[in-house]
């Protein structure tokens, strides 16, 4: 009786492993580099906005002005990746980027005023956001938002998650509101009222509670400067957005608002 040969049992499953382990280096080269270059997670957001390009930044936009010799000493001395990843983010190139898209996501055209101002600060973001009489946040004297109103904080709070931002809240208004015949609820109530309504409304959207960093109402008692103290730009919620937890904006002498029941 002749001996039985042994059947071929094939490499298929060879080929299929050798694919899966391929494509999941090609996974982990993509997650490293957009980790180490932030500025790819903003095109790629971009993209999905406008594949054709034409309202995009340019590179030199998304990068910092200038690199001095310090600069480069202090980058090269680095050793802690997290250090470093942060140093990255926070340059002027970047910020600026992230405005453009809130701008964007707002879909502002052809504006007599624009409805938001934004600073580049030294570690974030300083939005100065209008609550003019042709484009309200809030009907009328109250602390109830608008459609525009929820529009604007909805994509505010959007950004603030999706960049891991820590925020701090101010409300404003101009001098000589009419509250009505209620003289214990003063700008002082209207603008802690107004800075908490739009904390709770962005929690709601996405924001996690735990980036909110400080609630405050300063009624009438800071207006802008350059501007009269009954100006309607003076009626406005200041929004900043800080990337480091060490660097929170200077401390303004006015009261902190109580957190409004939920």
């Amino acid at each position: 009786m002749g001996k039985k040969k042994h059947e071929h049992h094939g490499g298929a499953w060879k080929v299929a492993y050798a694919d899966f382990v391929t494509s999941m280096m090609a996974l982990f080269l993509v997650l490293w580099i957009a980790n180490a270059r932030p500025e790819i997670l903003v095109y790629t957001s971009l993209y999905f906005k406008d594949p054709t390009r034409k309202t995009w930044p340019t590179v030199e936009e998304m990068m910092p002005t200038t690199v001095g010799l310090m600069d480069k000493q202090i980058m090269e001395s680095q050793k802690d990746a997290n250090q470093y990843d942060a140093s990255q983010r926070v340059n002027e190139g970047f910020l600026r980027a992230i405005a453009r898209e809130f701008t964007r996501l707002l879909n502002v055209t052809q504006e007599e005023k624009e409805p938001v101002d934004i600073e580049v600060t030294s570690d974030g973001l300083r939005m100065q956001i209008y609550n003019r009489a042709k484009k309200p946040l809030f009907k009328g004297n109250t602390t109830e938002l608008t459609p525009w109103g929820n529009e604007v904080f909805q994509n505010l709070a959007w950004l603030i998650e999706r960049y891991n931002f820590l925020v701090y809240l101010e409300g404003h208004t101009a001098e000589g509101l009419d509250l009505g015949p209620n003289k214990n609820y003063s700008p002082w109530e209207l603008s802690a009222d107004r800075a908490n309504t739009v904390r709770r409304l962005m929690e709601f959207y996405a924001m996690s509670p735990e980036k909110m960093e400080r609630v405050s109402g300063f009624g009438d008692s800071e207006p802008l400067a350059k501007t009269a103290a009954d100006s309607e730009d003076n009626n406005r919620i200041t929004v900043s957005l800080s990337l480091t937890q060490a660097a929170s904006p200077t401390p303004s002498p006015s009261p902190t608002a109580s957190p409004a029941a939920q």
